[in-house]
């Protein structure tokens, strides 16, 4: 991937609660869609997480650009990501909204997530996530997620 300057995940003291290997063993045993797309752990910290897709010609849509139920599913795994950074391996935390803002077309490649929890309460986290297309510095999508935490007595 190019690298490109982009808004670095806000610095935290705070270590992720979760690996990479934990969570893409995560994703292996309860989002198995997600891992056959091959998405790529680059990075998770405290309530922060970059995934990346690879190029793959089954994610386009006519006009040879990624599509969006693709870039939404992206952005979807990367909260996931942030979020566990954040509280840990709870594998029953649900997304309860997903917003998201096309701003341009990404074209046929890669697809880099930078996401990052603005919010984080006992039962509700909110976060951010920035698309980019592997070659720009612009943002393909920019997304605002919401996800349940369950109540660790009920499970959910």
């Amino acid at each position: 991937m190019t690298a490109r300057p982009s808004k670095p995940p806000r610095a935290t003291r705070k270590q992720s609660l979760i690996t990479s290997a934990q969570f893409e063993k995560l994703l292996r045993e309860n989002l198995p869609m997600m891992a056959d797309w091959g998405v790529v752990v680059e990075a998770i910290g405290h309530g922060t997480a970059i995934l990346s897709l690879p190029e793959n010609p089954r994610f386009l849509r006519p006009g040879e650009t990624v599509s969006g139920p693709v870039l939404m599913g992206l952005a979807d795994v990367a909260v996931y990501a942030a979020l566990l950074g954040a509280i840990g391996p709870v594998p029953l935390a649900v997304t309860s909204n997903l917003t998201i803002n096309f701003l341009r077309k990404p074209g046929a490649g890669a697809i880099r997530a930078e996401a990052e929890i603005l919010k984080l309460g006992r039962r509700l986290a909110t976060g951010e996530v920035r698309l980019y297309a592997d070659s720009s510095v612009e943002m393909a999508a920019h997304v605002i997620a919401s996800y349940v935490i369950p109540d660790e007595k009920s499970g959910g």
